[in-house]
């Protein structure tokens, strides 16, 4: 069913991988038996195991266009219509973010969603920050609800990493770290624009902060690409070899992951960089057409406020993202990628 006060023109859809909540519970402690809850419930210290065998569910949420889901503001959400976890209609609240021990002291983050029905709790979804491992105990140590919102979005945050080579108005190749405000970047839509602000995070490079290579010549790309997850690269395609309607498309580069020449890179520390614009633009990196950041419900929160006063419009070019699904029937999504270019 639809929601009346998310129109499908000013909604962000955003889809996470979850697990179900009954999955991750208290094997010692207060809470002993019971599956993992809002912050209000949690008792610090208390052990828990992720079930044998529980694998994630994705969550596809809604965010309006302002910010505020559901009526709830930042963090808050509506379960979208065709989720394969949650049900379409109910309100999604982002309640915390947990921090929890494993054996060996080494901590990871998890963010923990109530999806509420006529004012009560009606399931609970837990999103890990970094893989969690089956029947490992986690102890938990913390649970702040202020950094949630800011977690959530980071894993938005479209960046590129260190060394990175962008192609700037004048044609010079210059690594993303030597860039400043004001310097002038090749956009495929605008031509020369100016950069109006540079974010920078270093992160533990687990789960969805883990980056994505794009290997030397997989896409004509003449070093590795190394972005974030969820970073959407531009396609223009000779001929419709994707079966998508159009020559032009988006892909996610965590869909074209198969272990060769596209790899998540795990372990040890990245560096983020993330490049803001007027508006949201497609520019070149490496030689790939990439995404800038995107100002929307998902990622004001992890912006300063200069830098997240506004959500930039909509842009032709968001209509062209390919789904998953539509590239499941490819056994290498990125050699088809790569055809689909060459003619």
């Amino acid at each position: 069913m639809s929601d009346p006060t998310l129109p499908d023109q000013a909604a962000t859809r955003q889809t996470l991988a979850v697990h179900a909540g009954e999955d991750f519970f208290a094997v010692e402690g207060v809470a002993e038996g019971d599956a993992i809850s809002f912050a209000d419930e949690l008792v610090m210290d208390d052990v828990y195991q992720l079930r044998q065998g529980a694998v994630r569910h994705p969550l596809t949420l809604l965010a309006a266009a302002d910010g505020a889901g559901a009526g709830g503001g930042p963090g808050s959400f509506v379960v979208a219509e065709g989720s394969r976890r949650g049900a379409a209609g109910r309100a999604v609240h982002l309640d915390c973010c947990l921090t929890l021990m494993a054996p060996d002291g080494t901590t990871l983050e998890a963010l923990v969603l109530v999806e509420v029905e006529d004012g009560g709790v009606a399931d609970i979804h837990l999103l890990p920050l970094a893989p969690l491992a089956p029947g490992a105990d986690y102890r938990l140590v913390g649970a702040d609800r202020d950094s949630a919102v800011t977690r959530l979005a980071e894993v938005a945050c479209v960046s590129f990493t260190r060394g990175t080579h962008i192609t700037m108005a004048s044609g010079e190749q210059r690594p993303i770290e030597d860039l400043r405000v004001g310097d002038k970047v090749l956009t495929r839509d605008d031509g020369p624009q100016a950069i109006r602000w540079i974010g920078q995070t270093t992160l533990r490079a687990v789960g969805d902060f883990s980056p994505i290579v794009i290997r030397k010549g997989t896409l004509h790309n003449e070093n590795d690409l190394v972005v974030s997850p969820d970073h959407r690269i531009f396609v223009w395609q000779r001929q419709d070899t994707l079966g998508a309607g159009r020559a032009e498309v988006l892909v996610k580069v965590r869909h074209l992951v198969n272990g060769t020449s596209v790899v998540q890179r795990e372990g040890g520390f990245v560096d983020y960089f993330q490049l803001l614009f007027d508006e949201h633009q497609i520019i070149y990196a490496e030689g790939i057409a990439a995404e800038s950041l995107l100002i929307d419900p998902r990622t004001r929160a992890a912006l300063p406020p200069e830098a997240g006063a506004r959500i930039h419009a909509r842009r032709r070019h968001h209509d062209y993202e390919l789904r998953k699904a539509q590239l499941e029937a490819s056994t290498d999504p990125a050699a088809l990628l790569r055809r689909a270019t060459s003619g």
